[in-house]
């Protein structure tokens, strides 16, 4: 398979003016939270605002934890287009969503254990298992649902993943670069998605919470891309 570079995510969205710096600085996705207990939630009215300004070619990524298929439904109806993605307990076939549009692209998390529980996942047959899914997002396995902006040990995955994978958890500008040295040779193509490390800080350095920093995004995006440097051949 021919090398692509690192596809980028920029997740957790939740203001006119940083859908439009993540577009500046060259994502791919832009992803919108539905999940009503997380502190980046937004509605999928609001969403669907936001993602109108998203220009051609840039993907609308919707996160759902256990809803509903027909609050997934009304969601995608509002926002064509979407990729799904599933963070919740969903199974193989709870992600098979079928609307107007016809059958529905989605991404499905695995929540990788942090420390050295990473090497009990097996994500070779997690990825068997979601073998529908346009790729498998990985992301840090802690209380609730999503990574909590955690790192897990990408040391310990398996070499040779049949998959596209999507990398995720505790990512910034300053370590994303070794994210993909790590990854990018286990499996088809990797990207990556970030949402607590590009997020800016109030003054007394607390993250604010769907709230991004338009320079760390810029950063994000520039360790990404040199990241991928090191890998001959990118198309």
């Amino acid at each position: 398979m021919t090398l692509t570079k690192t596809r980028i995510k920029i997740c957790g969205l939740t203001r006119e003016q940083d859908v439009d710096a993540a577009v500046a600085a060259g994502a791919d996705a832009i992803g919108f939270v539905l999940y009503a207990k997380s502190p980046r939630a937004v509605t999928p009215q609001r969403a669907a605002e936001l993602a109108r300004r998203l220009p051609p070619f840039i993907t609308p990524v919707l996160l759902f934890v256990n809803a509903t298929a027909t609050e997934i439904i009304a969601a995608c109806a509002m926002i064509p287009g979407a990729t799904i993605q599933f963070h919740g307990d969903e199974s193989p076939q709870d992600c098979l969503v079928t609307t107007a549009e016809g059958a529905r692209p989605f991404l499905r998390a695995a929540r990788i254990p942090l420390g050295e529980g990473a090497a009990s996942f097996d994500l070779v047959k997690y990825a068997q298992n979601f073998s529908a899914a346009q790729a498998i997002l990985l992301d840090a396995h802690v209380d609730g649902y999503g990574g909590g902006g955690k790192t897990f040990n990408w040391s310990l995955l398996p070499p040779n993943v049949n998959a596209h994978l999507v990398l995720s958890g505790g990512l910034t500008p300053a370590n994303v670069g070794d994210g993909i040295t790590s990854v990018r040779p286990r499996c088809k193509t990797l990207a990556v998605d970030v949402s607590s490390g590009v997020e800016a800080t109030g003054a007394d350095g607390t993250p604010l919470r769907g709230i991004k920093d338009p320079e760390k995004i810029k950063q994000f995006v520039a360790a990404v891309r040199a990241a991928d440097q090191q890998f001959p051949g990118l198309k």
